[in-house]
């Protein structure tokens, strides 16, 4: 059991980490724009749902990559009130010289899985996260933390001094 889970953080690990070598951009915040792309202009809600991620999680990585110009925040041509976020021009080139993320994978896998060993898999997760004490805050997109918003600089120099 500690050998897959092992191996599932290090795919993911591997992934954000190319993505930021790469790219520039956090893991997350590359799953985020791949999702976009392969969506189209969508809301919030919609983005969420895609990611498996609860909103305000994907509504941060979402103000980040519009501080960057890498995607872009309208109201919809259908209806104005409702708000829709979109790759911008800058955030498709970027996409075509980025990596593939383990984030589609995994999600690709668990939907190959049968509903009967999802949900077992969904219980003994949820079971684990409440005995480690890890159930008391909203899970966010993988590798994304107050860390990743920092210039690159300043990361590199709070790691080696940790």
């Amino acid at each position: 059991m500690m050998d897959s889970i092992r191996r599932i953080v290090r795919m993911l690990r591997v992934s954000a980490r190319a993505s930021e070598r790469l790219v520039g951009i956090s893991g997350a915040q590359l799953f985020v724009m791949q999702q976009l792309a392969d969506a189209g202009a969508c809301s919030i809600g919609e983005l969420a749902e895609r990611t498996l991620t609860h909103q305000s999680s994907v509504s941060v990585v979402v103000s980040r990559l519009i501080e960057r110009g890498l995607v872009t925040r309208r109201a919809s041509e259908t209806d104005a009130r409702r708000a829709e976020v979109a790759l911008s021009p800058n955030g498709r080139t970027l996409l075509r010289r980025a990596p593939p993320m383990a984030q589609a994978h995994l999600i690709a896998g668990l939907g190959r899985m049968e509903a009967s060993e999802r949900s077992i898999l969904a219980q003994g997760l949820a079971a684990l996260v409440r005995e480690i004490g890890a159930d008391t805050q909203a899970p966010a997109l993988f590798f994304e933390d107050e860390t990743s918003s920092l210039p690159r600089r300043t990361r590199r120099k709070s790691h080696e001094e940790t």
